[in-house]
């Protein structure tokens, strides 16, 4: 026989329960580790892991996963591994449906370190005038002397597929006067710039699939909310549940050894 739970822990579940439902209702795709690394870390909120997991599996608001849509992953070469802020960025496109409108092409710019989104372009189309802005974006706000001046003892990469654009020459030229070293994936290697499409999945999850656009300037401005937002309030796992702005600041608080 299963033990009824006493009278104070109900009131403390349904207490976790009423803090649980805006952040779900914000963020429906957010598994549970996530949110409880959002209460602890920012919001200062010290319930235990498995109470916050029991709380959203009794009211169903544990997200499920969709087996039939599980990766399957081969003998594939491995990516790359960034160990300080500048050293591999990644860059990628995806598309939005802006019903009547049509389609939004987003190119962003993730800093693999710091899983931090340093520059991005919306468009109604996909050229490469589009993903230079979005480079140029990133490389004004992290190196606004030039990335020479910045990097004199390292390199910078650009991660990206082989699509038309990264690989156009005058995308090619430009990276190449700014200082910046391309990388290709190989092919049907999609693991190659996971790091940028997981934060496009992220987007897509937080921002895309939870709301019925229709028009295309207001999603341009709710798209420069949550990008402050991921870079300022998302707690990132892999990043020892810091921030992207936090984890980059406490590499500039301490020499970084190469």
């Amino acid at each position: 026989m299963k033990r009824q739970r006493s009278q104070s822990t109900q009131q403390r579940d349904q207490d976790l329960l009423a803090i649980l439902m805006p952040i779900k209702t914000d963020h429906p795709l957010w598994g549970y580790r996530r949110i409880w690394a959002y209460l602890k870390y920012r919001q200062g909120l010290t319930f235990g892991i498995n109470r916050v997991y029991r709380v959203m599996k009794e009211h169903q608001l544990i997200v499920t996963k969709l087996q039939r849509l599980r990766a399957r992953r081969g003998p594939l070469r491995s990516k790359p591994r960034s160990h300080r802020p500048n050293h591999f960025w990644g860059i990628d496109m995806t598309k939005i449906k802006i019903t009547p409108w049509g389609w939004l092409y987003l190119c962003v710019v993730l800093d693999w370190c710091t899983k931090e989104i340093i520059g991005y372009s919306l468009s109604i189309q996909s050229k490469t005038d589009d993903w230079l802005s979005a480079v140029e974006m990133a490389v004004n706000g992290r190196f606004p002397n030039g990335i020479r001046e910045h990097l004199k003892e390292h390199e910078l990469f650009l991660i990206s597929d082989n699509g038309c654009q990264p690989t156009s020459q005058r995308f090619m030229m430009n990276c190449s006067l700014l200082g910046i070293k391309q990388i290709f994936t190989t092919w049907s290697n999609p693991k190659g710039n996971s790091d940028t499409e997981r934060v496009m999945r992220t987007l897509k999850e937080d921002l895309v699939w939870t709301y019925d656009w229709d028009n295309p300037f207001a999603f341009s401005e709710a798209l420069n909310n949550w990008i402050i937002d991921y870079n300022t309030d998302y707690p990132h796992q892999s990043l020892n549940n810091m921030t992207p702005k936090q984890y980059l600041e406490s590499f500039n608080k301490e020499p970084v050894l190469t």
